[in-house]
């Protein structure tokens, strides 16, 4: 298993952004110093979240900050988020860390309620709104191995079909040269991080 400095963001078509996390039963020092990596990196490449299955790791949870800006905003981390009571729609803009460059106009809910855990193990049990729900529904779909291009309207995949084309020729590449695990090993490792923490 990997340690949480060797943590990286990992872009599409890597097959653990469609794994479905399972939910995690504990929270340790190792799992804190991972939070911490992710907030590293979603500072770094300019996010303003970052699920656990983007840094290829199977645990149900995921980091934001809306301001995208380290010192900035409130840093939010929730475990096992549920998302309910969905209430109205709007379109907006999304992009992904994990498909660097697209871009689409994605229908989400207005206002959500949420039940997850803090990393103190506190429960959160409220309403969000605009933006920040926004970001949640949009990590909980990571989180079930969902991506915003599986949201995008009839007709909207074509304009985005050379840019995905181009990192599925990436990816391959990289575990054709060595410097990408195996599918078999990538397997091993979400079992081991299973058996872990879920």
């Amino acid at each position: 298993m990997k340690s949480a400095a060797d943590l990286q963001i990992i872009t599409y078509p890597h097959p653990t952004l469609r794994y479905q996390a399972k939910p995690l039963r504990k929270v340790d020092a190792r799992l804190k110093e991972i939070v911490d990596r992710m907030f590293e990196l979603m500072y770094e490449y300019r996010g303003v979240g970052l699920a656990a299955t983007q840094v290829d790791l199977p645990l149900r949870l995921f980091v934001m900050n809306s301001t995208g800006r380290q010192g900035d905003g409130q840093e939010i981390v929730m475990i096992n988020p549920v998302i309910s009571r969905p209430r109205g729609n709007e379109i907006a803009e999304e992009g992904c860390l994990s498909l660097p460059s697209i871009h689409g106009n994605v229908i989400r809910a207005k206002t959500i309620r949420v039940n997850a855990f803090t990393l103190d193990g506190q429960e959160i049990n409220q309403d969000f709104s605009g933006y920040e729900a926004r970001i949640i529904q949009h990590e909980t779909d990571h989180l079930d191995g969902s991506l915003f291009i599986d949201r995008l309207k009839e007709g909207s995949e074509l304009e985005i079909q050379g840019e995905l084309e181009q990192l599925e020729i990436d990816f391959e590449s990289r575990q054709r040269t060595g410097s990408l695990a195996e599918d078999s090993q990538l397997k091993a490792d979400i079992a081991a991080w299973e058996a872990a923490y879920c």
